[in-house]
């Protein structure tokens, strides 16, 4: 689809990134998220199969007290704009995952490390339905192909059997599918919506043992 840039959605420039970028960095602790992790948390919501309210998802981003009124008032609204982007980015073939860099013995290189990390927590958020789903569905994994294999390779999920790293080409092959995968596993989830039966078990699961995701590992600098 091409879509003329007057009608794309109002993303947050550069400035308002690098803003956001540098609380979350000056905020930041062991196993926190920085940007492109709260980026991969937001587009796993955004694609899910229920809906995630702010006071859910805000405590894997947020855990400081403001330092005032004027600064809390800043920061959720550069977070509701970041998050009100990705659908629409997403409707219109506009969506770029944000992504870390990496520092390596070629220089610096981009990495998918702390957006896998941030979606796997947004699928954590409802990990019931994800999972089963996920179990009962092989279509839904195999349309998460690419960012499973992103995962698997950066350390953020453990793969059954024995994982070969992607090469370079691999891994960016993986990289240029994420918008598409994305826009893929929406339509998934509002073609094959989650049963009541479903939300039950999902009910039932957290009740009887609440999900505690591991801690991960975070990435470096954001690069739009």
């Amino acid at each position: 689809m091409n879509t003329p840039k007057s009608d794309w959605p109002s993303s947050l420039d550069d400035n308002e990134l690098e803003e956001l970028d540098q609380y979350l960095r000056a905020h930041v602790g062991e196993g926190d998220l920085l940007l492109d992790g709260v980026h991969g948390l937001l587009s796993a919501l955004a694609v899910g199969p229920a809906q995630v309210l702010p006071e859910e998802w805000l405590p894997e981003v947020l855990h400081e007290p403001f330092a005032d009124e004027a600064e809390g008032n800043r920061v959720l609204a550069l977070l509701a704009k970041l998050n009100d982007s990705i659908g629409a980015e997403l409707d219109v073939d506009a969506y770029e995952p944000i992504l870390g860099e990496v520092d390596t013995d070629a220089g610096p290189v981009l990495s998918a490390a702390g957006w896998c990390e941030g979606f796997s927590r947004g699928i954590d958020l409802r990990a019931g339905l994800w999972e089963k789903r996920l179990a009962d569905d092989p279509q839904l994994m195999e349309l998460l192909g690419p960012v499973m294999a992103l995962a698997v390779d950066e350390g953020i999920l453990n793969a059954d059997a024995e994982f070969e790293k992607l090469s370079d080409d691999e891994y960016d092959e993986c990289l240029a599918q994420v918008p598409a995968v994305l826009g893929a596993v929406g339509q998934y989830w509002r073609e094959h919506p989650v049963t009541d039966a479903e939300i039950d078990a999902a009910v039932r699961d957290i009740e009887k043992e609440p999900h505690t995701p591991p801690p991960r590992q975070r990435s470096g600098h954001w690069v739009h």
